[in-house]
């Protein structure tokens, strides 16, 4: 199938597929005119890149994840662990994020949005450390 029509299939932009390919994260056989001939494997392999990234995996651990699947003898407690790393760095964005989120909100709440020009937001993002 050709690009445009792998990249639909698996819910990527066929830019997302060069880059891909250009990483080394996949790569496509090539016919005698140089197109890309990507086949029904490498289009299971284009869906669960897309899942694991959709996970939040980087390109190094889908590669690692990649390798991982298609090793028969891997040990499921290799997968545990890195989708355990993985949980620990989704948890410290969330606090991170909520942190945010209520400091923001919470300048928010000290400014009265009217027409006068002092702003306790502005203030407050200058006195942030």
């Amino acid at each position: 199938m050709k690009i445009s029509q792998a990249a639909n299939a698996a819910g990527l932009s066929a830019k997302t597929l060069r880059y891909y390919e250009s990483v080394g994260l996949v790569s496509f056989t090539r016919d005698s005119n140089g197109y890309r001939i990507i086949g029904d494997g490498d289009l299971h392999t284009l869906e669960f890149i897309a899942h694991a990234r959709a996970l939040g995996f980087s390109i190094t651990e889908c590669r690692s994840l990649l390798s991982l699947y298609a090793d028969d003898t891997r040990a499921s407690a290799d997968v545990k662990a890195m989708a355990q790393v993985h949980l620990a760095e989704i948890d410290t964005k969330i606090r991170e994020l909520t942190q945010m989120r209520d400091t923001i909100a919470g300048l928010i709440d000290c400014c009265a949005g009217d027409a006068r020009p002092n702003c306790p937001i502005l203030e407050g993002i200058k006195d942030l450390r």
